[in-house]
């Protein structure tokens, strides 16, 4: 999620087939990504204790400037807490991570933003190499939001990876996924998003998948498999990125490029609507996460 692009990159893809392993309940989002090796569970969080889990998740906070982005992060119950999920369709306890408008906010560094959010990761907590990383997420509508679920490298960016498994920027019929690293970043990378129903779209329950072996990518949504990336694919541009471990991210920024380069929108804010700032102002914007899963091989 460093920079992002609206290059739909696709043609490679042509005369794939990708077998779809799973059933699925679209409506509910409980279909889940394939698993066809031998695994082990590395990590289940269905958020249902009394607080962030500290043995596997960090918040972190400001001090993250990129993409032109309008919110600073916080570690606050304020943008990131734990909730009761059955109410909002959840199996036990969900997360949510919620935008505030708190104009003049100042950074430690001194940089002042209008907007807090929430960010965390499992940096240095649970890191895997090759598996199946997995997340049951509910958006909100609002053109300018930018929650995401993601993996990353240790290393310098873009050679140590980034796997984008979901992102979204307030447009409700859809979602992306996408790669980064050594030749492939930025404006770009490669990517493709996946269309939903209109009775089914993003702000309803859905399971955000990618598998990911030693020559592959697969990404699914609700267990369909909606983008693949080869090695070979990454090599015509540069070096695949994806034998070191990665970690988890879940985050909600707020404007900044991408949802720009969608919307075009200027005022209030960079490529956020006065719509959407109403919302965020109103508590309306919110990224519930029932669980997250990761199996390795």
């Amino acid at each position: 999620m460093k920079k992002q692009q609206l290059i739909i990159w696709s043609l490679l893809l042509g005369g794939i087939t990708l077998q779809l392993f799973t059933q699925c309940n679209s409506a509910t989002g409980n279909g889940a990504a394939p698993i066809t090796d031998t695994v082990k569970t590395i990590l289940f969080d269905d958020f249902s204790g009394p607080g962030l889990d500290s043995t596997r998740w960090s918040v972190e906070t400001t001090g993250i400037h990129v993409n032109n982005e309008l919110q600073a992060y916080i570690n606050s119950p304020e943008v990131i807490h734990l909730i009761d999920g059955k109410s909002e369709g959840a199996e036990n306890g969900a997360l949510v991570l919620q935008p505030h408008y708190r104009p003049g906010f100042v950074t430690s560094d001194g940089r002042k933003f209008d907007f807090v959010s929430g960010r965390i990761n499992t940096r240095n907590k649970v890191q895997f190499a090759y598996g199946t990383a997995s997340a049951r997420i509910k958006l909100s509508p609002g053109a300018g939001l930018w929650p995401a679920w993601w993996l990353l490298g240790n290393g310098e960016w873009p050679a140590t990876g980034e796997i984008d498994i979901m992102e979204y920027v307030g447009e409700t019929d859809w979602a992306s996924a996408a790669v980064h690293g050594t030749g492939y970043s930025g404006d770009a990378g490669l990517v493709d998003r996946y269309y939903f129903p209109d009775s089914n779209d993003v702000t309803q329950w859905h399971i955000y998948s990618v598998d990911w072996g030693p020559n592959s990518l697969i990404f699914y949504y609700d267990g369909i498999p909606m983008f693949r990336v080869t090695k070979p694919m990454t090599e015509f541009f540069g070096t695949w990125a994806f034998d070191n471990p990665k970690y988890l991210i879940l985050n909600f920024a707020v404007g900044g490029v991408f949802p720009y380069k969608v919307n075009g929108i200027k005022e209030p804010y960079y490529g956020l609507s006065s719509n959407t700032l109403e919302s965020i102002k109103n508590g309306e914007s919110r990224m519930v996460v029932d669980w997250v899963r990761v199996v390795g091989r």
